[in-house]
């Protein structure tokens, strides 16, 4: 039988995955080391257990201790797989500005989360540094594993990803690049491949509001330099050990929202679901690329995490809209016509008894082309002007038959979520309109003269 005993044996020797949209025009090969296939779906899990079994190694945690982390959120999920596996419970600080889906994924798997204000300095006691400390001073038989400081944490990437990327690359990777946050992946990665081959070019990519890009330049801790900003798991307003500048050759800045934008198009053109930081990562190397890598070139990209950690923001079109990262456009979905269709009356429809006159004497009234037919509360068919028109002129008796006895099939009901793309394969010369249920369960209608309004506001 082949089984693993337990589920951090499942960690490392995640698949590069070679990018093919998203880098069109870009010299080169460009792979991303898609880190979400660990069992904890980051990278953080390869850190994590090694800072746990050093840990016991040299006698700092003991049977039913108590693993206590100031986290992004993702270093978290692997201790608390190790906790799982080895017995230890756990206690996560994380910053306020984190996906709930974070916090959530981490009281799923046990933990206990506090959280704690983002905007406040790394000294402030209120800080998820400084209260992480403050509770593994008060807590007996607790570890604080501290990532930052950490060196297990390169030493892990050392062990495993390095020659991971040397074995899979068969020694023909050129440039190496990751987001730089703890610095653990970064270095510890880095360190390896540079020892295999001098040449190999690093480029960590940071983001603004952290000090790491002018740190490495000038040599100057600048405060200056430091401001909130919302992408989580790199950049830093603290220079963490496991940060080794000798081994970054080159910096990026990426913005918050041209990581987000590039982490929604890795999913829909790649196929790869992953987390913000990795868009900000494949971002930043990819304009480094451009100037600066050949065809013969091979870049690796870390990417970190998965985007179920992200459903609520990156991955939320209402959340990016919100902070201006994609474009707010009067109309993109079927629910966005809904909302600016003039008056809020009760649509208007015929029941099936009705004659033919009473719906023709309806729908001049009323201005309109198409009628939904109804039986009660139930839609069974619909009514369309050109389609009359052909009816009376075939029979001029017809204005005296049920509406029933001619009516087409009911229109179609769509997901206030579809976009125009696919409101404009629906309604046709057959089928002139659609319907939509909005979230009070009220019916509206879209005709071909909503849909055609919609895509000229755009």
């Amino acid at each position: 039988m082949k089984y693993y005993n337990s589920i951090i044996e499942t960690i490392g020797d995640t698949p590069l995955v070679k990018l093919n949209s998203v880098t069109k025009g870009i010299p080169g090969t460009i792979l991303a080391k898609v880190e979400y296939f660990n069992p904890g779906n980051s990278m953080k899990d390869r850190m994590a257990v090694k800072m746990i079994e050093d840990a016991e190694k040299a006698g700092l945690i003991k049977p039913g201790g108590t693993i206590i982390e100031g986290t992004s959120g993702n270093t978290g999920m692997g201790l608390a797989l190790a906790a799982i596996a080895k017995g230890y419970k756990c206690i996560f600080t994380l910053a306020d500005k984190q996906s709930q889906e974070k916090m959530d994924i981490l009281k799923a798997v046990g933990a206990e989360v506090v959280v704690c204000p983002t905007n406040v300095s790394p000294d402030d006691p209120r800080s998820y540094y400084s209260v992480a400390k403050k509770l593994n001073a008060d807590i007996p038989n607790s570890y604080y594993p501290n990532q930052y400081d950490n060196m297990s944490n390169s030493a892990a990437h050392y062990e495993t990803t390095g020659p991971e990327i040397w074995r899979d690359t068969e020694g023909q990777i050129t440039h190496y690049a990751a987001g730089v946050g703890t610095g653990g992946s970064m270095c510890g990665t880095s360190k390896y491949l540079k020892e295999q081959n001098s040449n190999i070019v690093t480029v960590g990519i940071d983001t603004y509001g952290s000090v790491f890009k002018k740190y490495k330049e000038t040599g100057i801790f600048d405060e200056k330099e430091i401001y909130s900003y919302l992408t989580e798991g790199i950049g830093e307003d603290i220079l963490p050990k496991n940060v080794n500048f000798d081994l970054i050759d080159h910096f990026v800045k990426v913005t918050d929202k041209d990581g987000a934008i590039m982490t929604r198009r890795l999913s829909r053109e790649e196929g790869l679901f992953c987390g913000w930081s990795c868009g900000s990562a494949v971002a930043g190397a990819l304009e480094w690329a451009k100037e600066n890598m050949k065809e013969d070139d091979v870049m690796v990209i870390i990417l970190p995490d998965h985007g179920t950690r992200y459903l609520g923001k990156v991955y939320n079109d209402d959340w990016m809209k919100a902070r201006g990262f994609i474009e707010n456009r009067a109309f993109e979905t079927a629910a966005d016509i809904m909302s600016h269709q003039n008056g809020n009356g009760k649509l208007t429809t015929i029941t099936q008894t009705a004659t033919v006159a009473e719906a023709i004497k309806l729908m001049t009234s009323k201005g309109i082309s198409q009628l939904p037919v109804v039986n009660g509360d139930e839609f069974v068919g619909s009514l369309v002007d050109s389609k009359l028109l052909a009816h009376m002129i075939d029979d001029a008796d017809v204005k005296g038959k049920s509406v029933s006895e001619i009516m087409d099939k009911p229109f179609q009901f769509v997901s206030p979520d579809n976009t125009l793309d696919v409101l404009s394969s629906v309604i046709t010369k057959d089928n002139p309109a659609v319907m939509i249920r909005d979230k009070a369960n009220k019916v509206h209608i879209i005709t071909r003269h909503d849909l055609l309004q919609a895509m000229a506001s755009n």
